[in-house]
């Protein structure tokens, strides 16, 4: 059962400002000030030197339940979740089966209400099986119970021009929105890794940026005729970086995301021929990690979604051509952002909040969460500490799956506690 008592966060400051205490209860923030008294029952959380953000939302994560029950499920990835900050989640469709009918998304949003640890929003399949041939049971699913807004065939791109206008003006009935995987499947056969001096080096075939910006482009200019929402899945490169903000300037209703991996590594990593660093999009040039970096400052990127994609084992441990694509990410998101982000100066943290909590809310259509620390809202609160370095072990993660990339490194900071509805998830830097 959830802690449900009360629980007064001391001198904690809230998105890095000057400490103050909070005082969580019966699921608010019930106050805040200096010095508040403990009401009776009242857990006194010593919060001093802490940072108090809203609970982080994540546009994009692969929970694998149903099907892939090995690398992770609803309950270990949604407590992965919270160790990280989280108390929202959407989960992607690509499980076996897929979540491409109201019957599968209804599972997994009950799994997510089961285990508690944060709030699990389905994503619905855009295609039936992610074929790409015919459009699933869109408008099924955004009535079902799971209420589902955001539509991706992620980890394969809806390649048929016809097909994304038809399904971009499906679910601008209900003011959902459709998340592409940015990769024009025949610019990228076979491809292995990012197109470049390194893969020329490597001999390994190439991906270009070409095959990610060209479908950006295509999207960008069919969600503004239809007058649809378009959301950009793990932008990776300069140039799409470029083309969104063009579109935004235009006035397409278009949002984007940026991965914590994507803001910090590079790939020249891939000379080790280790395939933890194996990814889809892959790891770009240092170039095009510092135009994410300045695409994200300046808004042309909305948010951080950490595409956390858990592998068992025996799909990472293995040559680099047959490796499974995709890095774990929840518990590591906020470090790598105070890394990339806050400690070069480029976001405050009250922007930090903005694009790890309240813009993807917003995208999501997610209520209850992203909402600002103020009394009378809804007590989901994590708490960070940026001071705290902490050296990145995989098999010590909450998830199932170890495949970090930043396994070895060092990263700035850590979470201390998350609150869900003023329950605690996680305290004292251990899930609960």
């Amino acid at each position: 059962m959830p802690d449900i008592r009360p629980h007064l966060l001391r001198g904690v400051r809230p998105l890095g400002g000057e400490p103050v205490d909070i005082l969580l209860a019966d699921g608010l923030v019930a106050a805040i000030g200096a010095d508040l008294r403990a009401p009776e029952g009242t857990t006194v959380v010593d919060a001093g030197g802490l940072i108090a953000l809203p609970g982080l939302v994540d546009l994009h994560t692969h929970l694998r339940e149903p099907g892939r029950e090995d690398a992770e499920t609803v309950e270990s990835g949604s407590r992965s979740a919270a160790m990280g900050g989280y108390t929202a989640v959407h989960a992607m469709a690509n499980t076996d089966p897929v979540a491409d009918t109201a019957g599968v998304v209804e599972q997994v949003w009950r799994l997510g209400r089961e285990a508690g640890y944060c709030d699990v929003r389905p994503v619905g399949a855009v295609t039936v099986g992610l074929a790409g041939r015919r459009l699933s049971e869109i408008g099924a699913m955004a009535d079902s119970a799971a209420r589902v807004r955001v539509f991706s065939d992620d980890g394969i791109c809806v390649s048929d021009a016809l097909l994304m206008r038809r399904a971009l003006e499906y679910v601008k009935a209900f003011d959902g929105v459709i998340a592409q995987h940015a990769q024009e499947p025949r610019l990228t056969e076979g491809a292995q890794m990012n197109e470049g001096c390194v893969s020329d080096r490597l001999g390994l075939p190439g991906w270009p940026a070409v095959a990610e910006e060209a479908i950006i482009a295509r999207d960008c200019l069919l969600a503004q005729h239809v007058g649809s929402r378009l959301h950009v899945c793990h932008v990776s490169t300069r140039g799409s970086v470029d083309i969104i903000r063009w579109a935004k300037a235009r006035g397409c209703e278009v949002t984007a995301e940026v991965t914590p991996h994507h803001l910090l590594l590079t790939d020249d990593l891939v000379e080790s021929y280790d395939p933890v660093y194996k990814v889809n999009p892959p790891l770009r040039t240092a170039d095009d990690v510092q135009a994410l970096r300045e695409g994200l400052a300046d808004g042309t990127i909305d948010v951080v979604a950490t595409d956390h994609a858990p592998h068992p084992k025996e799909a990472k441990e293995t040559e680099w051509s047959t490796a499974a694509m995709g890095m774990v990410g929840l518990e590591t998101a906020l470090a790598v952002v105070q890394k990339a982000m806050v400690d070069t100066g480029l976001l405050t943290w009250e922007q930090v909040a903005e694009r790890m909590s309240a813009t993807p809310a917003r995208i999501g259509r997610v209520t209850g969460h992203g909402r600002p620390l103020a009394v009378g809202e809804p007590a989901n609160v994590v708490l960070y500490d940026p001071a705290a370095p902490v050296g990145v072990d995989g098999a010590a993660m909450v998830t199932k799956s170890s495949n970090t990339p930043f396994g070895g490194m060092t990263l700035p900071g850590r979470v201390r506690a998350t609150f869900l509805r003023g329950a605690p998830t996680v305290l004292e830097g251990k899930i609960q």
